[in-house]
């Protein structure tokens, strides 16, 4: 276009319209013909390496870090800990591309989400909580595992208790609901699925049950209806969608947490919750659409 500028054939405006660059644009790109012919289309910085290129030296660190120190942290948790115990800042895309790169596979595969619908959150704080149980070798496959009671508000998504036990039962459920209304108060709901701890699940009738059209509630149920809690019990683990998905989370940073500051017994894990819980909670609770709570 510009040499038919140069014969006279077409304006310069017109060359600029046709190449979709503006008349002053147009202008430069005719000066840099002229003075440097077809190399003057090149842009100046072709060949040479961006002033914000991050070093190859960097590059090896971070992936040495990755494969040894922080090998069961999936990205954001890895890029999270850079930040913390490595004063390295680095973008999550970056460290994912690298990782890839170097042959290391994502820690967990991304299933594509189902046609359920999420039930929207309460709109206060205390209006409902889930509390379950997970069983899990928390501490790496081999050591045997336990299970991590825990309670979390519907409203913010905060983890108000935790707490590992040997296994499920009463005593877990008691403990989590002596320390969240000693910390919180006490919840409206709380939701919850059919362990044979938080609810009945024999046939058996007394006289005294069959008069009264019920059975007796477990410990934990008594002491429900003691502190007027209403318990909703879920009939599928979809039901209680957001705790199983907190599990999930806790599956993966807590346990890789757990391995990384070598803890192997249900006393230091108790013990590292206390701060693991505050910096979880800064990192993934959320404001409820309501100030007040419940």
């Amino acid at each position: 276009m510009i040499g038919l500028v140069e014969v006279g054939k077409i304006t310069l405006k017109e060359a600029g319209e046709r190449i979709g660059v503006s008349y002053r644009q147009a202008k430069r790109i005719r000066k840099a013909v002229r003075q440097k012919g077809a190399k003057g289309l090149i842009h100046g910085n072709v060949g040479r390496p961006p002033p914000n290129r991050i070093s190859e030296a960097l590059r090896e660190q971070v992936l040495g870090l990755s494969g040894e120190v922080y090998k069961e942290f999936n990205d954001t948790h890895f890029v999270e800990k850079l930040v913390e115990q490595e004063g390295i800042r680095l973008s999550r895309e970056t460290v994912r591309r690298w990782r890839r790169g170097a042959g290391m596979e994502p820690k967990r595969r991304r299933k594509a989400p189902g046609h359920r619908k999420r039930r929207e959150r309460m709109a206060q704080e205390g209006a409902m909580v889930l509390w379950d149980g997970s069983p899990h070798p928390w501490f790496g496959p081999e050591h045997p595992p336990c299970c991590l009671m825990a309670a979390m508000d519907d409203g913010t998504g905060k983890l108000l208790a935790a707490r590992f036990f040997p296994f499920e039962g009463a005593s877990g459920y008691l403990w989590l609901l002596k320390t969240m209304v000693k910390q919180y108060g006490i919840p409206l709901i709380i939701y919850q699925d059919r362990h044979g701890a938080l609810h009945r699940n024999d046939p058996h009738w007394t006289l005294e049950e069959q008069l009264a059209g019920r059975q007796e509630p477990t410990q934990v149920g008594l002491a429900l209806e003691a502190l007027g809690i209403r318990p909703i019990a879920a009939l599928s683990p979809q039901a209680k969608g957001r705790i199983e998905k907190l599990f999930g989370t806790l599956q993966d940073c807590l346990g890789a947490e757990l391995r990384l500051e070598g803890i192997h017994t249900i006393e230091e894990a108790n013990v590292f919750l206390r701060r693991f819980i505050k910096r979880f909670n800064h990192r993934f609770a959320v404001n409820p659409r309501e100030s007040q709570k419940a």
